[in-house]
This record gives structure tokens, C-alpha cells and sequence, in this order.
């Protein structure tokens, strides 16, 4: 771990929903769940959940500012709350669900304010936004049932996370917005094909299912960062093969029942382009998933130009290996 790390507090509602979004990401060494904001020393869950404590749910993050930086932190927190709820989080209701910024330094608090005015002038919410900012208190970790809840318990974390229509609301709320004519100029028959119609290329026929190359691929239409070439191997099945996404949060699984079959549909979360789909037939050392990729879903941005093209956090991933 870096010697320049920070620490990051969110409340954003239930924590247990709050982990996954910062999980994973290059420069981002822990996500804690836990408690600030209160005065009651050492306070339990059950304390917290019942207003028997003034402290809110929140989330504490360790991170490298210089790998990942704090208005990324921003980004990723705003889009997965509703911000303009003065009463909780979706179906939960309460002080301790409420959403802030704890900041520990004065250029968070800086970087806090200038976020959130921005977030107003956008005019994305049709309410004002009602996250406080507020200076870190002590944290307190929750106890270890609920730490990295979404790994823990899949099966009920993700009805939770639907359930209480944060889902939802965040999806609609951050896809980016896509005309057709528009993608039709911009793309190739095949790109549009198998981004907007959940086509499929010919295999073998694909640009990068034999790239060497060291980089990472994005989503054609989004730019959200998906696949990094220190995951892809050759499954020979003639479509770019992966062992796991660089981070869960923008890669979106999703049932497919299409042409009489039982599979699992892989999409981006906020350009929702379908990729592809993901098997259970991968290397059982690495986890044992293949996500078989189209070509066409992706752009591929080389070492080299990972600063240029905006995606500077991730020259980590490949520390040792840049040409």
C-alpha cells in the first residue's frame, strides 16, 4: 500500500449497497462499512438501526488520490444514491439512512462542495439535492457480518439492492442518453449490430481476439472501462475471452432465455451495449468464468495511451509490463 493514502467517507443509505460501486477499482485498497457521524461511542448495529444512536450508515474507503482521485470518488457516489432524499434512502427511512460526505481534509471539502454545486446546475434531478457535507467524524467498523455484504450473500443483496428500487432509480437515472441515427454514423454495421441489436459476430472474424497488446478495452459507445489484457487468454473459441471484468460495477449481468437457451448476458451499465456473455468453462485457477466478448463492443486503448484517453488509474494494473 501507497505511504500518500486517504481515507473517503460516504453515507449513501444502506451500506451493504454502497461497498460494491468502490470495490475493485485500481488505487482503492479497502471499503469498509461501518458508522460515523454520532456521538455514542462504539455503537452496535441494532443501536444504529433503531435510532437508539445519531450515527449514519456509511461507507470508509482507503485510497491512493494519485492512482484513483477523490472526484472520481465523487462521480461514482452521486450515481448511486438519490441525492435529493431528505429522509433516507429509497424504502429505507430514517437519520441513520440519510446521505453525506464526511471530509477529512479541506480540499475534500473543496472538492465536495464544487461536486455537488455542479450536480445542482445540471438540473439532472428535477429536487434540490439534499446531501450534507460535513466534517469526518469517528468511524466505527460494523461487525464482520456485514462487511463486503454483496460477496458474502449474492442471492439476497441483489434482491435487496432491487427490492428497494435503488436499482432502478440509479440505472435510469446515469444510462447515457442514445440516438440511434446518431450511432449509426458514428459506428460500423457491425458495432451497431452487436451493441444496439445483442448481435453476435461471426467468430474469428473479430479484431481483438488475438491481441497481445497490454491496455484496456472499453465500451464502444460508453467509454466505461470493462476488460483488461491481463485477463484475456485464448479459450479458443475465436471471440476475445476473459477471466473477469477490471470491476463488477460497470459490467452488468442479465438472464438471456433467446433462441431456446439458458445463458448470461454481459452489458454495460450505463451505455448498456451488450458484449457478450459469461460461461462457467473458464481457467478453475482464475475463478472459473469466460467472458466471451464481441469485438465489436469494444475499443481497445493500448499502455501507452491510458493518460491521454483519460484512463490514467489504470497504467497501475499494468506497472512492470508498459512499453
Amino acid at each position: 500500500m501507497a505511504n500518500n493514502v486517504e481515507k473517503a467517507t460516504f453515507a449513501g443509505g444502506c451500506f451493504w449497497c454502497m461497498v460494491k460501486p468502490f470495490d475493485e477499482f485500481p488505487g482503492i485498497y479497502k471499503v469498509i462499512s461501518g458508522f460515523a457521524g454520532g456521538t455514542k461511542e462504539n455503537p452496535t448495529y441494532e443501536e444504529v438501526a433503531s435510532g437508539q444512536s445519531d450515527h449514519r450508515e456509511v461507507v470508509q474507503i482507503t485510497f491512493d488520490p494519485a492512482i484513483f482521485p477523490y472526484e472520481k470518488l465523487l462521480d461514482i457516489f452521486w450515481r448511486n444514491i438519490d441525492p435529493t432524499d431528505e429522509g433516507g434512502q429509497f424504502f429505507d427511512r430514517g437519520e441513520h439512512y440519510k446521505t453525506a460526505i464526511y471530509y477529512h481534509n479541506d480540499k475534500q471539502k473543496q472538492l465536495a462542495k464544487e461536486s455537488k454545486q455542479k450536480l445542482e446546475e445540471s438540473q439532472k434531478f428535477d429536487k434540490a439535492i439534499a446531501t450534507d457535507i460535513l466534517p469526518a467524524t469517528e468511524f466505527y467498523p460494523a461487525d464482520e457480518g456485514h462487511q463486503d455484504y454483496y460477496k458474502k450473500n449474492p442471492f439476497h443483496y441483489n434482491r435487496y439492492f432491487e427490492g428497494s428500487g435503488r436499482k432502478a432509480f440509479t440505472e435510469s437515472k446515469w444510462k447515457i442518453e442514445k440516438d440511434p441515427t446518431t450511432l449509426k454514423e458514428t459506428l460500423t454495421p457491425i458495432q451497431y449490430e452487436v451493441t444496439q441489436n445483442n448481435g453476435t459476430e461471426r467468430p474469428y472474424t473479430g479484431e481483438y481476439y488475438t491481441n497481445v497488446e497490454q491496455g484496456i478495452y472499453v465500451d464502444i459507445v460508453s467509454g466505461e472501462p470493462l476488460f483488461s489484457s491481463k485477463d484475456q487468454y485464448d479459450a479458443g473459441c475465436g471471440w476475445p475471452s476473459f477471466t473477469r471484468p477490471i470491476s463488477h460495477y460497470h459490467v452488468v449481468d442479465k438472464l438471456d432465455q433467446s433462441h431456446g437457451m439458458i445463458r448470461t448476458e454481459v452489458r454495460s451499465k450505463y451505455g448498456d451495449s451488450h458484449l457478450g456473455h459469461v460461461f462457467n468453462d473458464g481457467p478453475r485457477d482464475q475463478g472459473g468464468l469466460r467472458y466471451c466478448i464481441n469485438s465489436a463492443a469494444l475499443r481497445f486503448i493500448p499502455v501507452r495511451d491510458l493518460e491521454k484517453e483519460g484512463y490514467s488509474e489504470y497504467k497501475v494494473l499494468f506497472e512492470g509490463d508498459a512499453k
